[in-house]
């Protein structure tokens, strides 16, 4: 099977390694080193990056996936030492869109691109969800404004699916959480606002106006447009 994914990952073990090519022939596995690659990859770009480095902090690993060009919008996970609040801060300060507590194994790592990755029980074709001139095409993931793509990063694009196939309901951040398939005891609820704050600038960036709006105390809901 030809590879239609890249995953990224610092610790590209030889069990691990076997094991996703068994469990996910789609994937093309790519170590990484101190350097980012500079290839351009396949689809959609998933990086797995520990927190501790020979070479090089996996915070400061981070943010170069983060700022070279072919990586900009890979959705990517640092994997903690610990799940204390400072590490997870700093993670999705250089860029992370996730974190997860290690050791990492080829199913841990798995189930996170499975919540990740769009939703495979969804028609493959159907009508588009469109919010003004904002328009979703589930079946390509992808979003556009005035029929320009939106680069969305993956949590980004769930997030605002899910907003626009529920408009007018609050919905707190722990249910956002779950709605992103996380792990409750893993993800800080103040990592949704990082996500939010994320989506609203992606969309501004691209002339969208900002279609959220914060509740004091509860969470985040998306108004309906006027008729």
């Amino acid at each position: 099977m030809t590879a239609t994914a890249t995953l990224l990952l610092t610790s590209p073990d030889g069990r691990m390694v076997t094991t996703l090519s068994r469990l996910r022939p789609d994937l093309q596995v790519v170590p990484l080193g101190q350097a980012v690659p500079p290839e351009r990859f396949r689809g959609t770009v998933w990086g797995f990056v520990d927190w501790l480095l020979p070479e090089l902090s996996g915070l400061e690993l981070c943010r170069r996936l983060r700022e070279a060009e072919n990586t900009r919008h890979a959705h990517l996970t640092m994997v903690l030492e610990s799940p204390d609040a400072e590490s997870r801060r700093r993670a999705l300060a250089a860029g992370a869109d996730d974190y997860m507590v290690g050791p990492l194994t080829p199913e841990a790592l798995l189930d996170r691109i499975e919540a990740a990755a769009p939703d495979r029980s969804r028609p493959s074709s159907g009508p588009r969800l469109r919010h003004g001139d904002l328009t979703i095409d589930l079946a390509a993931f992808q979003a556009r404004f005035k029929g320009k793509i939106l680069p969305l990063r993956p949590n980004e694009f769930r997030l605002l699916v899910h907003f626009v196939e529920n408009p007018d309901q609050v919905f707190s951040r722990g249910s956002l959480i779950g709605r992103l398939g996380k792990d409750t005891e893993v993800i800080d609820e103040r990592t949704v606002d990082v996500w939010i704050g994320r989506l609203r600038r992606g969309l501004r960036a691209h002339g969208v106006p900002d279609p959220l709006r914060t509740v004091r105390s509860m969470g985040y809901v998306m108004d309906s447009l006027p008729g």
